[in-house]
C-alpha cells in the first residue's frame, strides 16, 4: 500500500532533522564564525576603526596570532575578549558577541555601550563577565542564570532597572557579584548564593529584608538602598530590639509597688506617719535625720574623690599608656615570634622610644565577607606558627582573636635599616599594595618601626609549589598530575605578566619586577590557584648568605653576586623558566641525583641530558602514568629552555610565555574536555585598579 502524504512526511522528518543538526554543527564552533562575529561587533562598536584598528582581516587575517587587540585564542577558538576603556559604544553591538560560543572571559568595562543586555545564554562556557561602567539599561536578563559556569559577574555603574531575576540563584559557582550604582529595585533574596565571597548592591533602589544568609557581608555592600533593612543594616520596623532585662525587672517591681501617693500612710490618729514621728521626737534627733546626715557626708566625700580622680587620672593614664606602648614594642622584639630579643632595651628611657603604626593598604576581607582591620596589640596576641624563612625574612601563620588567619612576614634587619629610608619604604609598600590580581598574594597591611617591619598578607592554606611538587616523595605520596602542573604554570605566568605591566607609561608608577621567582614563592590558595608571593621585596635589601645560596639556582647569569639586591624583567623570565623545568623534571636546584651528584644549575643539567637520552631521563617519572601528554611536555620543555637562554635578549617576554602556556593547556583540554579549573577565573582581574584586564590585554 503506498504511503499517503502524512506518512511520507513522517518518513522524511528524521532525515531532515539529522541534516539540520549536521548543518548546525558544521556552522558552529569554527574560527571563521568567530571572526565574522567580531567583525560585526566592530562595525557597530567602533565605526571609526580607531580603537580596533588591528582588527583588519586583510592586514591581520589570523586573530589568534596575537595581533588583534584584546583577543585571545585557545584550541583554535576565541576564548577571551578583553576590551576595557576604549570608548566603544552602540546599542546593537553586544548581540554579535553572543555568537562567540567558545568564549570564557568577556570584559568590556569602562566603555559606552547602551541598550539592554542581550541574551548571552549561548556562551555556555563563560566564566568571567565584566560589563561595568557602561550605559546599559533595562532589566537584568533572566538568561544570565543559564551561565552556570560563571565565577565573577560585574554589572555595576550602569542604568539597569527592575528586580534582580530569581534565575540568578542558579549561579551556584559565583564568587563575585557586583550590581552597585544602578537603578535596581525589589529585594535581594535571589542573590543569596552559597559560594559568594564578594557582593555589592549599594546605591540602588532596593528594598525589603536582607536574608540571614547575607548578614555576614559588610554594611557597605548594601548602603545607598533606603528600603533595605536587617543585619548588617539597621533592623526592620518589625524587628524591634528586646527590652533590657534589668529594665523589665525594674518595671515589674514598680508595678507591684503602690503609687507614690500611697507611700504617705496614715497613722491611727489620722496624721501622716512622718509627721507623727517628727512630733514625737521632741528634743531628740530622729533616725531619719541621722541617715540624711550620714548620706550627705558620703556624698561630699564622693564628690571630693571624683574631683581628685579627674585631676590626677590623665597624668597617671598617660604614664601607663607610654609604659604599655613600650611594653608592646618589647613584645614585638622579644616574646613575639615576629621579632628579635633585646632590641629596644634602651627605649625604657622614654626619649628614644618610637611607636610604630599598622598601616592598611586595603581592607582585609575575612572568609565570610566581613571587612577586617586590627591593631598591633591584637596581632601580638595572635597564636603564631612559623611557615618558613626566606631571603627577605621569616613568615608566620597568625590566628587572630576572632579566628581570622593571616600571614605575617617579619623583614630582616638588613631591609631598610636606616630611619632615613622610612619614606622610601612606605612608598614602596604603597606600590606593592596596589598589586591586586587573582594570581598574586595581596599585601594588605604593614607595620613600620625603626627596628621592626612586619608585612601582613592573605593566608594561602595549600602551601607552596615546592612542597606539593617535591615534598614526601616516596610510598604513599599523591603525585602532582600534569593538568595541575599546567594550571599552576599558567596562573604564575599571568601573575608575573601583571607585575611586569603594572608600571605603565604616563601612570607615574615605576616599572616593577618580582626579583625572587622560585617554587617556594608560588603559593596555592584554598581553590588551588597559583599565586606569586614576595612580590617586589627583593629590592628592599640584601639577603643572608644561606638564603642567597638557596635562590642562586634561579638567578640569571647576568645577575650580580647573590648578596646584592637585583631584579629585572629578563631575570624574572629566566627564573620562571627554571620553575617550568622543575614542573617537567621533578627536580630543583640543589637536588641530589641518583648517581650521587647534585643539580646545581637545572637548565645546564637538562641541556646535558637532552643531548644524550632526554626521553627517558629528563621528565619526571611521576608523569609517565599520564598518557598522551608527550607532545605537551616537549612543547613546555622548549618554552622552558628558551626562557633560560644565557643571553637575556634571547629570552621571550612574559606575554609570549603566557600565550604559549595557554596554548599547551588548550591542547590538553581539547584532548580531555572534562578538565575544569578555578584558574580560569584568574584570566582577568576584576579589580578596578587593573586596566585592560591585567596581563591578557597586552
Amino acid at each position: 500500500m503506498p504511503p499517503n502524504g502524512s506518512t511520507a512526511l513522517l518518513l522524511l522528518l528524521p532525515p531532515l532533522l539529522l541534516l539540520l543538526l549536521l548543518r548546525s554543527f558544521a556552522n558552529a564552533g569554527s574560527l571563521d564564525a568567530d571572526v565574522a562575529a567580531l567583525s560585526d561587533f566592530r562595525l557597530v562598536a567602533d565605526p571609526s576603526g580607531a580603537a580596533l584598528a588591528t582588527w583588519n582581516v586583510s592586514a591581520n587575517p589570523a586573530p589568534c596570532a596575537g595581533a588583534w587587540r584584546g583577543v585571545t585564542c585557545a584550541g583554535g577558538r576565541v576564548t577571551r575578549l578583553v576590551l576595557e576603556g576604549l570608548g566603544l559604544s552602540g546599542a546593537a553591538a553586544l548581540p554579535a558577541l553572543a555568537r562567540l560560543d567558545g568564549l570564557r572571559v568577556l570584559s568590556l568595562k569602562g566603555n559606552g555601550f547602551s541598550g539592554e543586555i542581550p541574551d548571552l545564554s549561548p556562551l555556555a562556557g563563560l566564566k568571567l563577565l565584566f560589563l561595568a561602567g557602561n550605559e546599559l539599561s533595562g532589566a537584568i536578563p533572566p538568561s544570565l542564570g543559564a551561565l552556570y559556569r560563571l565565577y565573577r559577574l560585574d554589572l555595576s555603574s550602569n542604568k539597569l532597572s527592575g528586580a534582580v531575576p530569581p534565575e540568578l540563584s542558579r549561579l551556584d559557582r559565583l564568587l563575585t557579584l557586583r550590581l552597585d550604582s544602578n537603578r535596581l529595585s525589589g529585594g535581594v533574596d535571589a542573590i543569596a548564593l552559597p559560594r559568594l565571597q564578594e557582593l555589592n548592591v549599594s546605591n540602588n533602589l532596593m528594598s525589603g529584608r536582607i536574608p540571614a544568609a547575607m548578614a555576614s557581608f559588610p554594611a557597605a555592600a548594601f548602603g545607598g538602598n533606603v528600603g533595605l533593612c536587617s543585619a548588617p543594616l539597621p533592623p526592620c520596623k518589625d524587628e524591634a530590639p528586646q527590652p533590657n532585662a534589668s529594665a523589665a525587672v525594674n518595671a515589674s517591681a514598680a508595678g507591684d509597688c503602690p503609687p507614690a501617693s500611697a507611700m504617705v500612710a496614715s497613722s491611727p490618729s489620722g496624721k501622716p506617719a512622718g509627721a507623727e514621728a517628727a512630733s514625737g521626737v521632741k528634743g531628740k534627733m530622729s533616725r531619719a535625720a541621722v541617715v540624711a546626715i550620714v548620706a550627705g557626708d558620703f556624698a561630699v566625700v564622693g564628690l571630693v574623690a571624683g574631683l581628685l580622680f579627674c585631676y590626677f587620672w590623665p597624668r597617671l593614664s598617660g604614664r601607663r599608656s607610654a609604659r604599655r606602648l613600650q611594653q608592646g614594642e618589647k613584645i614585638v622584639y622579644s616574646s613575639s615570634p615576629y621579632g628579635a630579643a633585646g632590641v629596644v632595651a634602651a627605649a625604657a628611657g622614654g626619649s628614644t622610644f618610637e611607636r610604630g603604626k599598622m598601616v592598611f593598604l586595603e581592607d582585609l576581607s575575612c572568609s565570610d565577607g566581613r571587612t577586617r582591620r586590627f591593631e598591633l596589640e591584637e596581632l601580638l596576641r595572635a597564636s603564631a606558627e612559623m611557615l618558613g624563612k626566606g631571603g627577605c625574612g621569616t613568615a608566620y601563620k597568625a590566628v587572630l582573636d576572632d579566628g581570622t588567619v593571616v600571614t605575617v612576614k617579619r623583614l630582616r634587619d638588613a631591609a631598610t635599616p636606616a630611619a632615613a629610608s622610612k619614606k622610601d619604604f612606605e612608598h614602596h609598600m604603597a606600590v606593592l599594595g596596589r598589586l591586586r590580581h587573582p594570581n598574586i598574594v595581596p599585601l594588605n597591611a604593614y607595620y613600620y618601626a625603626r627596628d621592626e617591619k612586619l608585612l601582613v598578607y592573605e593566608y594561602m592554606p595549600n602551601g607552596s609549589l615546592f612542597s606539593v611538587l617535591h615534598g614526601n616523595r616516596g610510598p604513599g605520596r599523591t603525585p602532582l598530575e600534569w593538568a595541575a602542573r599546567l594550571r599552576i604554570a599558567a596562573g604564575a605566568a599571568r601573575g608575573l605578566a601583571y607585575i611586569h605591566h603594572s608600571g605603565r607609561r604616563g601612570s607615574g608608577t615605576p616599572k616593577l619586577a618580582h626579583g625572587n621567582i622560585k617554587s617556594t614563592n608560588i603559593l596555592l590558595d584554598r581553590f588551588g590557584v597559583a599565586r606569586l608571593a614576595d612580590c617586589g621585596l627583593a629590592q628592599l635589601g640584601s639577603s643572608p648568605a644561606a638564603a642567597a645560596a638557596r635562590s642562586a639556582g634561579y638567578r640569571a647569569p647576568e645577575a650580580p653576586p647573590p648578596p646584592r639586591p637585583w631584579a629585572s624583567h629578563r631575570g624574572d623570565v629566566y627564573a620562571f623558566g627554571v620553575v617550568l623545568l622543575e614542573l617537567l623534571t621533578g627536580r630543583f636546584p640543589g637536588s641530589e641525583l641518583p648517581n650521587g651528584g647534585v643539580v646545581v644549575e637545572l637548565p645546564r643539567w637538562v641541556q646535558s641530558v637532552v643531548r644524550e637520552e632526554w626521553t627517558s631521563e629528563v621528565f619526571d617519572l611521576e608523569l609517565m602514568k599520564d598518557k598522551g601528554i608527550e607532545e605537551e611536555m616537549v612543547a613546555m620543555l622548549q618554552l622552558a629552555l628558551s626562557c633560560t637562554a644565557a643571553a637575556p635578549e634571547q629570552r621571550p617576554k612574559v606575554g609570549y610565555v603566557v600565550k604559549m602556556v595557554d596554548e599547551v593547556r588548550a591542547c590538553g583540554e581539547t584532548a580531555s574536555p572534562s578538565h575544569e579549573s578555578m584558574d580560569e577565573s584568574s584570566g582577568v582581574s576584576d579589580s578596578p585598579a587593573v586596566s585592560e584586564g591585567g596581563a591578557l590585554s597586552q
